[in-house]
């Protein structure tokens, strides 16, 4: 296969020599038209040509080499999957493409792209980069990966879905005059809005499209009178049809949003539900977020017409409604449940077939595997989890691929295994299991790592610096106005003192029956977490990590809700923040080394663990309670 698909980049080459003007290099980045972390089977051009599988990256391809640019996830398995013609670019270590792009070609090189998979963000900065030595970007009008991708999966009609407002929680209508207020604010008579979660969000509907989100290859665009939903008509039933024309919406097929941001650019898009058109008043703006509108659809409005800022949908799904908020919590619940009878199942399942001390003991087992035992790996056990969580009220899927890993793969941040490659279960080895699930009332994404023999003092210590960088977020007060990237540091600093850090980001939103990974608002060290402010009642995950290539990986990982704080005073009146978890399950005691916990600390393990049991009890049958209660027995203070 590896081969094949290095014989495809002198295929490539010859297509972009045949180009005109000729390319110097194409750009192949992860996304889709809609500029989404997450792409269906068919947008997955990045991973067909290289071969790397991550959610992230970008490829490029000149006439000569091949590079591959990732962030610090994905360091170590994309050493493991590039062939050898393909040179890795580290994310804050190498130059990013565009300078690199600048620095290696040529003067008044053309460098290809799919405009409708780059955003203008991305083009604008590139064209900024290429402008000292009169390099282009060029638009491509077909994709070359395309025209060499001969088992490219075709496109299925998955059925939109309304999501109830005893769901959504507010309805279409709340919703879109909300948004038109704020066009008006910004005296804006119109917006595009490109990111898929955002049109579900807006429009209350739900789908398939894309594996593990809820979302709809969709488009929607809004102005002052009017609101049109741009989508395969094939996926569109007689309910949803109804639903739409009763909240005013004009469904059009997909293909037609380029035409028709051109007629709104020149005031002529006219509505087959209200019959009239939006006028384009003199000086009055279109609203793109040039952060996922794509350069196709941005190429269609004239600079002075655009009005490019953050998406106002953005923060309202961001930030949950009650009702949101109560089914997010019923949902950790379920899914708490679900976990808690995985880890007590697997429990059992080590040491009988294994001969593993198990969860709670430390003494070693016989690890004699037995003629007839079964043979565990990493995605046998994976999918008896989502056996657990899909007996749950509302279980639709789940929410990304399980990262069930062993030993050394625990170390693959956002590992994959796959069945026919993957690790079978070993006593002797941490398991990292990172998973997650959507639900009819709410999104989730839990991490525990756990040891069914003797672990090591080592991964003792570090399992416990993880947990006091959990601990340390999950108990954080701080000033509206704080970012996370302010926040960051607190789940690091315990392991800075040992000496130890992770390079991904401690926290992402997560959503409301749709993408796991949801913005605007992050927690991380990268400087877009300094854009947006976290606010009360946004929803965001606390996952710090350690990982040692080829040995092991340790995550710990909780759902947070941003809170009002009930701090003693109020300095500056900025009001205060705190987090609720609402994430339920426990954490091992045979990983903790509680002589490097405070006080403090054991408390609030403690505190959590017999929330855990007191919530999750009535999930559960006897023989899991009884796991569950040894599971969660208070950790006695050190010394």
């Amino acid at each position: 296969m590896a081969a094949a698909r290095d014989q495809l980049l002198d295929v490539i080459r010859g297509l972009m020599a045949g180009q005109s003007p000729p390319l110097h290099a194409l750009v192949v980045p992860s996304e889709d038209a809609h500029q989404s972390e997450y792409v269906s089977e068919q947008d997955k051009r990045r991973e067909f040509i290289s071969g790397f599988t991550g959610s992230a990256g970008l490829a490029l391809i000149t006439m000569n080499e091949a590079l591959l640019w990732t962030d610090g996830r994905y360091f170590l398995q994309a050493t493991q999957q590039l062939s050898n013609r393909w040179k890795l670019m580290r994310m804050g270590e190498d130059p990013p493409v565009e300078a690199w792009i600048a620095d290696n070609l040529a003067d008044g090189a053309a460098i290809g792209i799919n405009p409708w998979c780059i955003s203008v963000d991305s083009a604008q900065r590139y064209e900024h980069a290429f402008s000292k030595k009169h390099q282009t970007l060029f638009q491509l009008s077909i994709d070359l990966v395309d025209e060499v991708w001969m088992d490219r999966p075709p496109v299925e009609p998955r059925p939109v879905i309304v999501h109830p407002v005893e769901f959504a929680g507010r309805s279409v209508s709340e919703k879109i005059k909300e948004l038109r207020e704020k066009l008006l604010h910004e005296k804006a008579t119109a917006i595009i809005i490109t990111a898929l979660d955002e049109v579900a969000w807006l429009y209350n509907i739900r789908g398939s499209d894309v594996d593990y989100s809820p979302v709809v290859h969709s488009y929607a665009i809004v102005t002052l009178h009017s609101a049109f939903f741009y989508v395969d008509k094939r996926k569109v039933t007689a309910e949803v049809q109804k639903y739409m024309v009763e909240n005013g919406i004009d469904i059009r097929d997909y293909e037609m949003v380029q035409s028709d941001v051109s007629l709104l650019a020149s005031g002529n898009l006219k509505s087959f539900v209200h019959g009239e058109n939006d006028i384009n008043v003199e000086g009055s703006k279109i609203w793109i977020d040039s952060a996922s509108c794509c350069l196709a659809l941005y190429s269609k409005l004239s600079p002075h017409q655009v009005l490019a800022l953050q998406s106002p949908v953005a923060l309202p799904k961001a930030v949950k409604n009650a009702t949101e908020l109560d089914g997010l919590r019923k949902a950790h619940i379920r899914d708490g449940a679900a976990v808690v009878q995985y880890l007590s199942w697997l429990d059992n399942q080590m040491q009988e077939n294994y001969g593993a001390s198990g969860y709670f003991s430390e003494i070693k087992g016989s690890h004699k595997k037995g003629i007839s035992a079964t043979k565990l790996t990493e995605v046998s056990v994976s999918d008896k989890l989502e056996g657990f969580r899909a007996t749950k009220e509302h279980f639709r899927g789940l929410s990304f691929p399980t990262i069930s890993s062993v030993g050394p793969n625990a170390a693959v941040i956002h590992y994959k295994p796959e069945a026919s490659t993957c690790s079978e279960m070993d006593a002797d080895k941490i398991y990292l299991c990172d998973s997650g699930a959507q639900y009819l009332d709410g999104t989730t994404d839990i991490t525990r790592t756990v040891h069914f023999g003797k672990p090591l003092e080592h991964e003792k210590s570090c399992y416990t610096a993880v947990l006091k960088g959990h601990i340390a977020l999950d108990i954080a007060v701080f000033p509206n106005g704080t970012t996370g990237h302010a926040l960051d540091i607190l789940s690091r600093a315990p392991l800075w003192r040992e000496g130890l850090d992770y390079r991904h980001g401690t926290g992402h939103g997560i959503g409301s029956y749709l993408n796991v990974h949801e913005g605007p608002h992050l927690i991380s060290f990268r400087p877009t977490a300094r854009n947006v402010p976290l606010q009360a009642s946004m929803t965001v995950t606390d996952e710090p990590g350690y990982y040692e290539d080829g040995s092991f990986g340790i995550r710990l990982e909780n759902v947070l809700i941003c809170k009002e704080a009930n701090a003693k005073f109020n300095f500056g009146d900025k009001g205060y923040l705190a987090f609720e978890h609402i994430t339920w399950a426990p954490y091992q005691a045979k990983m903790i080394d509680p002589k490097l916990l405070t006080p403090v600390e054991i408390e609030w393990v403690n505190t959590y663990h017999s929330d855990c049991r007191r919530i999750l009890e009535p999930y559960l049958n006897e023989q899991e309670k009884e796991w569950l209660r040894k599971a969660t027995e208070p950790i006695a203070l050190s010394g």
